[in-house]
């Protein structure tokens, strides 16, 4: 297995690929600290299984850059691992075909899973960014799930359809017959009690997993695989 790792603080670099090496079997490791050692590696070689990359570094725009490696390597699976924990910025990199995005404040068995889960076909998004409520106010049990990493992502690596059968969660069947209804995203927000921003994150997942680039085509790919009905197209 052929990993990329990418980060300019060399502390982190080294704890990376040193988990990596104690956790995944056999990985071939190639290590960059800036974007421009990056695309220099993948102009020689194209072969890599994965791409894990920090976004702020120096040698480009990381927005221009993250596009760089995904169109050089399409077929290859990219994690974001950072230290910003945006939900706009989130949507900014699944925009562009990032597979997963990781906080750095993650436990190492937590970067471990996601990665696996990545590897399996799946994707792995922060629970908190991904499931966010539109009120502001975050139950005592709520909390303590946030603080559960493992049961965070347990419950994202079960509503994760494994890849040959691209299945949708029963979240994302409500937002497609909520599409299915006409209906905008700030409307399947307040209808869904869920922000605006995590509908968009939904939505661009959903087209993703039905291999379609739009709206409406989602709806008609939805109601072939028998998720809506007929008249909802």
């Amino acid at each position: 297995m052929k990993i990329l790792i990418a980060d300019d603080h060399e502390l982190f670099l080294k704890g990376l690929e040193f988990t990596l090496e104690q956790n995944l079997q056999n990985p071939e490791i190639t290590t960059a600290q800036n974007y421009t050692e990056i695309f220099s590696i993948i102009e020689k070689q194209k072969d890599f299984d994965l791409v894990i990359t920090d976004l702020a570094m120096p040698g480009a725009n990381w927005l221009t850059a993250i596009t760089k490696i995904h169109d050089t390597l399409p077929d290859t699976p990219i994690i974001i691992i950072s230290a910003v924990f945006d939900k706009e910025l989130l949507q900014q990199t699944l925009d562009i075909g990032v597979s997963g995005y990781i906080p750095k404040t993650s436990s190492n068995n937590l970067i471990v899973s996601a990665i696996n889960l990545v590897l399996a076909g799946g994707m792995y998004i922060p629970h908190e960014l991904l499931y966010s409520s539109k009120t502001q106010d975050v139950s005592e049990e709520k909390q303590k799930e946030y603080l559960n990493p493992l049961k965070t992502l347990e419950k994202i690596t079960q509503s994760t359809p494994k890849p040959e059968s691209k299945g949708l969660t029963a979240r994302q069947i409500d937002i497609v017959k909520c599409i299915a209804e006409g209906l905008s995203n700030k409307q399947i927000a307040y209808k869904l009690n869920l922000t605006e921003g995590t509908i968009k994150v939904h939505i661009t997942i959903i087209l993703k997993l039905l291999n379609v680039k739009n709206r409406t085509s989602a709806v008609i790919e939805a109601a072939k695989r028998g998720y809506i009905k007929e008249e909802n197209n």
